[in-house]
């Protein structure tokens, strides 16, 4: 997994638990711009249960996930 993208930024939230990985993105998103794009990493399990909620929620989109060694990655598309 490549966790430096030069064109997104990261959101490292490894270590965190619910709810606060959701809350950390969330607030990530809102900071930025229609169409710009974060990655963020997450060691807590219900992140891939609760962050594709709350995109589906907010109207944001989820452009890649995966999970490798522990990690999820996901990739998100703020919504306009």
């Amino acid at each position: 997994m490549t966790e430096t993208t030069p064109d997104i930024p990261l959101l490292d939230l490894r270590g965190l638990k619910c709810p606060l990985p959701v809350l950390r993105t969330r607030k990530a998103l809102l900071a930025l711009a229609p169409g710009e794009r974060v990655a963020v990493l997450c060691t807590d399990p219900m992140a891939a249960i609760d962050i594709p909620n709350l995109l589906r929620e907010e109207g944001d989109r989820l452009e890649r996930q995966c999970h490798e060694d522990g990690t999820l990655r996901f990739v998100v598309v703020r919504g306009g």
